[in-house]
């Protein structure tokens, strides 16, 4: 598989995916499932609150593998990184749900919503809103929807659609004009990835770029390429300060550690 056909694959994949789960499943009864869940925890509300003290706000990520880089974590459990992360200072948690390509799984968002008491999103190709009640559903409290792979109508009315559940909606990006596109939904966070998905090449530059034309009253995530204490210094000397990091704790012996290391300059 050629990286410039992953993210057209994916995105193939994932409306069979789709088409297969709403024969087990009805979007009504996932509707039902997501009412007679407990409140949303404010995934926004916990990262603004970081940001506007300008403060790291960390989302970690457990994610067991990825089309780029294989098996990340042989040791791998989500409750013991929910607990670990949220332990370490993380603001909120990103748990990646889909199984062919990282290994991901439901179960492993509600395993790790279960173990912790900070907000988590739900990392998957969303295209389509039964995957939005799927994600409430399941206890989700903000959905990622990505910017290259939606049409203009796609993503607002996915974004609407979010809300009705108070849903957060994390706006994915990786030029300009798909940040032109994204700034028309007023009423959610916009995530920068540094990686093309398209490639699988990462940049620093292209947060650094693309926030520069963000109003200050928008909050910025930067996806993808932090490694180092030196990448985070770098990101909040241009005024940003959300950071989506999953790779480099998931690689670590001790994700933790390596949260509290990169994130905050401590070293065990």
């Amino acid at each position: 598989m050629k990286n410039s056909s992953i993210l057209d694959e994916i995105v193939a994949y994932k409306l069979d995916e789709v088409a297969r789960a709403k024969k087990q499943v009805s979007q009504s009864d996932l509707e039902n499932q997501a009412s007679s869940q407990e409140s949303v925890r404010g995934f926004t509300k916990a990262l603004s609150e970081e940001i506007l003290a300008s403060q790291p706000a960390v989302i970690a990520e457990i994610k067991k593998a990825s089309p780029s880089k294989g098996i990340i974590r042989e040791n791998f459990n989500p409750k013991t990184h929910a607990v670990d992360y949220q332990s370490s200072g993380a603001t909120c948690l990103s748990v990646l749900t889909d199984t062919k390509y990282f290994s991901g799984g439901n179960e492993y968002l509600i395993e790790a919503k279960l173990a912790c008491d900070i907000p988590v999103i739900r990392k998957d190709f969303i295209i389509d809103s039964y995957q939005i009640a799927e994600s409430r559903a399941l206890g989700a409290d903000c959905i990622l929807l990505i910017a290259s792979i939606l049409d203009d109508n796609s993503l607002e009315s996915l974004n609407n659609y979010a809300k009705t559940f108070d849903l957060d909606v994390l706006l994915e990006v990786h030029n300009e004009e798909e940040l032109d596109r994204a700034m028309i939904i007023s009423d959610c966070l916009i995530g920068i990835n540094n990686r093309n998905l398209h490639t699988f090449e990462t940049d620093l530059e292209t947060s650094i770029k693309l926030a520069e034309k963000i109003p200050a009253d928008r909050f910025v995530i930067t996806e993808s390429g932090i490694h180092t204490r030196a990448d985070v210094q770098r990101m909040m000397e241009h005024n940003i300060f959300g950071f989506l990091v999953g790779e480099s704790f998931m690689a670590a012996e001790n994700p933790g550690e390596k949260l509290k290391e990169i994130m905050f300059g401590e070293y065990s």
